[in-house]
């Protein structure tokens, strides 16, 4: 019985790296041996059980890696061949998928509201923070990683690209709109990326940590507010000459920043929430009009499948976006308790860690 060592959730406080059995593969199923991967802020949230998952489950869900073993009816890929997979991982033929809406694969699932749409790595089945990983559906899920990129420069496709860029697509930005991002962490940093990308002229960053406003300004923010130094609502309006922003996209999960991206909203502007949210929210009466202001409030779960992994490695061989300087730390699988530790309190001015077996 081959073997591999994967990091593991006990419970609430402690993620473990402990011995696992090498996953079986199914007919469909790819299983790929890790090269890279990281630490989300969803991972934090499981080690915090603010998000329950089973006990014993390998966490983790932005894997590169070289495919080991194909299922036998899975074509048109080899092993050895060098792919990533994304963090949903679709089915292809499910209502949701059927529907157009493949990120929420999993809706209507035993699992229920937990199963987060087509998430299952390190929700519903076993993640990539592992030296192995199986990938089930396969075909539909896995993309080949271009000659030339390192597994640096696509570790943010998985998940945190996919999912600031959305933020930005949902939020339907045009050209010459004004956006304001509250929290510059990986993904809101991603969502001022593809805000630049989708037209937006005017883009405002709000954070409190110089490295963050700093790495903001390089992918395209042109205002960046320190919260703690001023009122970005106040700033914001300022900005816009009491207009508002067309866009405003929250990307930390907070009641705050929730509320203060409704207030800046110009009338018929939109919310566009990349937030994981620990509790309920509430809606303020004022910003929302009543109900009466034509505001649009939508939320993402970060698109999956081959053909996005696709195209968001397209944008970044072609040189449209460079996130590589958000890998800050690397460490050995064997380090991934102390890499939780660095990355949960935020320390030495980390974005993402690399973790390699």
């Amino acid at each position: 019985m081959q073997m591999m060592k994967a990091a593991i959730f006990v419970e609430p406080g402690r993620i473990v790296l402990e011995d696992k059995r090498v996953p079986d593969v199914g007919p469909l199923d790819a299983l790929i041996r890790i090269t890279t991967t990281t630490i989300c802020g969803t991972d934090v949230h499981i080690l915090k059980g603010e998000y329950p998952v089973a006990r014993g489950l390998t966490i983790g869900h932005e894997p590169v890696g070289i495919i080991e073993k194909l299922g036998s009816a899975v074509k048109g890929f080899s092993e050895g061949q060098r792919v990533i997979t994304g963090a949903i991982t679709p089915s292809g033929h499910s209502a949701a998928c059927q529907c157009g809406q493949s990120s929420q694969d999993g809706h209507g699932s035993p699992h229920g509201w937990k199963a987060m749409g087509g998430w299952k790595f390190g929700n519903t089945i076993d993640g990539a923070q592992s030296e192995y990983l199986l990938v089930p559906d396969a075909m539909g899920n896995l993309a080949p990683v271009p000659d030339g990129l390192t597994d640096e420069q696509v570790l943010m496709c998985p998940d945190i690209m996919s999912t600031g860029f959305s933020g930005a697509e949902n939020g339907h930005i045009r050209i010459g709109d004004t956006v304001a991002i509250f929290a510059q962490g990986p993904i809101g940093l991603c969502a001022t990326a593809g805000a630049k990308l989708m037209g937006a002229t005017t883009i405002i960053a709000v954070d409190t940590l110089p490295n963050r406003l700093a790495m903001a300004r390089k992918l395209g923010a042109d205002h960046t507010l320190d919260f703690k130094k001023v009122d970005p609502g106040a700033e914001i309006m300022r900005l816009t000459k009491g207009r508002g922003v067309d866009v405003a996209i929250e990307a930390l999960g907070t009641q705050a920043t929730f509320e203060s991206c409704l207030r800046v909203l110009r009338p018929g502007g939109t919310l566009s929430s990349l937030g994981v949210y620990s509790s309920d929210l509430t809606i303020p009466l004022g910003p929302f009009a009543a109900g009466l202001g034509d505001h649009r409030i939508v939320t993402s779960l970060c698109p999956g499948g081959s053909e996005r992994m696709r195209r968001l490695m397209s944008v970044i061989e072609t040189g449209r976006v460079d996130l590589g300087a958000m890998v800050t730390h690397r460490f050995k699988l064997d380090d991934i308790e102390k890499a939780y530790d660095l990355f949960s309190h935020q320390r030495d001015g980390v974005f993402k860690v690399a973790i390699t077996p």
